[in-house]
This record gives structure tokens, C-alpha cells and sequence, in this order.
């Protein structure tokens, strides 16, 4: 008598049942988009390796904040105000080089403006109980008018030769040094989120938030540490801006709330929390940078670029929505 396997036997293409479309659509896309690209406008020099390492260079704050982000959305929660604590970072970096503190000083000067938001953050949320959506928006308002308020809208210049070494535009050999900033970070969220136990109780506590307190795990530590984590981030990313850009301005990280948050999805994070990929989130920052490039080049204008934009992110929340049961 025939077995049942033997009845109804597995077609062959069922080794490749694992592979999720859903789960790598990042990869895809990015590839398409490259694709794209390269038969649209290819003779333009969208290939050429000074382009790719542009692409590279300018997505780099995008791709740490987005990394620090991936955090912060897997434990179920949201910080909208990373654009604006990058520009107060930056601010307050320059200023404390600009009055004699130097190289350390000023680094330290803009972690602190980073952990003092991600702190507070944290604690209205676990502690108050808001929602991080609305502690965030008015955080992002308050700090973004404490930037404007600073130096009344002035840029700050930063003459300082290490902190340009450190965090500025050039290069070690031909791979830019913002670049290098944004694969050290993402090397480093990568391994903590899949490799240790904090990267566990993150997802624990962004997946079922009474289960992970009833398996002992201190879910407001947990989110309050995230919190730390993306307001460091920022910062980071302020004084990478400040780094290539030779100045610290108020106007730093506007709209990079929005275009963290659709690399962060796009890269196959749940909205919902319970689920993140560093990995994946490094991708859709590169593939949003790549997007902006190609458009530029095609001579769009900044309209028309913010309509492409609006779209990602509208398909980034499509595809990060939870399957209907």
C-alpha cells in the first residue's frame, strides 16, 4: 500500500518554500530600483563609482538614525523626534568646539543632547503613560524650536581638523568616511539585536508586552534603554551632517523621522513591534538614498521628489501591516 507522502507527494519547487517575498522585499526592490536606474539614466553616470559612493555618503545619517530607529519600533514603540535631536547634537557640538572645548568636548556635548531627549522620551512614556507617538511629535516640535532658538536660525561654523578627520567628508582609501560610520553602526545594532539578551528582550517586549513581563523582563528599562539608544543615534547623525556639511544648522535631519521610519519598514521591521532587521533596515536606507539620487539626476524637482518619497512611505506601512486573520 502507498504511503500517504507517496499519494500526495511534495512538488519540487517546495525546497524553496521558505523564501518569504513578503519578508525580503527590500532586497528585491533595491535590486529592481538599481536596475531601473541603471537602463534609465545609466548613461548619465548613475553607475559610475564616484555616484555609488555619493549615494553612500548622503544616506549615511539616514541609515544610523534608521538603525537606532529599528530599535525603538521592535520594542512597539515610535520617536518621531530624531530629526530634530540631530540638529540640536550638531548644534551644541559646534558651539562647545566654537568656546574652546575641543574635539571631546564637543562630542560629548551632542551624545549628552542625545541621551537627555531619549531620556525623557523614555520616561514620559513608560512612566507617564503617553503614547510615544505623542510625546515624540511634541518633542520634535519643542527641540526643533530650541534648535531655531540657539543661534536665532545662524549656521555655526566648525574649524576643528579632528572632528573634520572623524566625521567629515573624506575617505579611508576610497570608501567614504560617513559611510564607514553608518556599516560600523549597523554591524554593531545588528549584532545586539540578534545576538544578545537585550536584542531578545526587545523583541519580547515589542511582541507580547505582559508576556515578556511576566518571563521577568523589565519592559520599561527595556523601552527606555531604546529611547537611549535612537536619541544617541540622532546625535550621531547630527554630527555626521556636521561633519560633511562643515557647519552645524538648525534645519538638520528635517524629515528624517518620516524616511527612517519606511527604511525601518521597508527593511521588514513590523510596524507593530515584536519583529526587526538591522540587516534589512540598512538596505532600505541605501534604497532610499538610491531613489532620491536616481530622481535628481532625472532632473526631478523637489515636488516630485517629495511625492516619491510620500509613496514609499505610504508602501512601507502597506507591506509592514499585519496580515488580516
Amino acid at each position: 500500500m502507498l504511503s500517504k507522502a507517496e499519494l500526495h507527494p511534495r512538488p519540487a519547487v517546495a525546497s524553496l518554500g521558505r523564501f518569504s517575498p513578503r519578508d525580503n522585499i527590500v532586497y528585491l526592490c533595491f535590486a529592481a530600483v538599481l536596475l531601473f536606474f541603471a537602463v534609465t539614466i545609466g548613461d548619465k553616470g548613475f553607475l559610475t563609482v564616484n555616484n555609488l559612493f555619493n549615494i553612500a555618503r548622503t544616506t549615511a545619517m539616514i541609515a544610523v538614525i534608521s538603525v537606532a530607529m529599528t530599535f525603538i519600533i521592535s520594542s512597539g514603540e515610535l520617536d518621531l523626534s530624531v530629526g530634530s535631536t540631530a540638529a540640536l547634537a550638531a548644534l551644541a557640538s559646534a558651539l562647545t568646539m566654537e568656546a574652546g572645548y575641543g574635539f571631546v568636548g564637543g562630542v560629548l556635548a551632542g551624545l549628552l543632547c542625545g541621551v537627555i531627549v531619549g531620556l525623557i522620551n523614555g520616561l514620559f512614556v513608560t512612566l507617564v503613560s503617553i503614547p510615544s507617538f505623542l510625546v515624540t511629535l511634541g518633542m520634535m516640535q519643542l527641540v526643533r524650536g530650541v534648535d531655531m532658538r540657539i543661534t536665532y536660525t545662524n549656521p555655526v561654523p566648525v574649524r576643528n581638523e579632528t572632528f573634520d578627520a572623524v566625521f567629515g567628508p573624506g575617505t579611508i582609501g576610497v570608501v567614504p568616511i560617513l559611510f564607514l560610520w553608518a556599516v560600523g553602526v549597523a554591524l554593531i545594532g545588528h549584532i545586539v539585536l540578534r545576538y544578545t539578551p537585550f536584542g531578545r528582550q526587545v523583541l519580547a517586549t515589542g511582541g507580547n508586552q505582559v508576556a515578556a513581563r511576566y518571563s521577568g523582563i523589565s519592559t520599561r528599562r527595556t523601552k527606555i534603554i531604546c529611547f537611549l539608544i535612537t536619541g544617541v543615534g540622532a546625535a550621531l547623525a547630527g554630527m555626521l551632517w556636521t561633519g560633511m556639511m562643515g557647519t552645524a544648522r538648525y534645519n538638520f535631519g528635517e524629515g528624517a523621522e518620516l524616511a527612517a521610519i519606511a527604511a525601518v519598514i521597508l527593511g521588514g521591521t513590523s510596524l507593530f513591534g515584536g519583529k526587526g532587521t538591522i540587516l534589512g533596515t540598512f538596505v532600505g536606507a541605501l534604497m532610499i538614498g538610491t531613489i532620491n539620487n536616481g530622481l535628481i539626476i532625472m532632473g526631478l524637482d523637489v515636488s516630485e521628489q517629495m511625492m516619491v518619497a510620500g509613496a514609499i512611505i505610504v508602501l512601507a506601512v502597506a507591506f509592514g501591516k499585519k496580515p488580516s486573520r
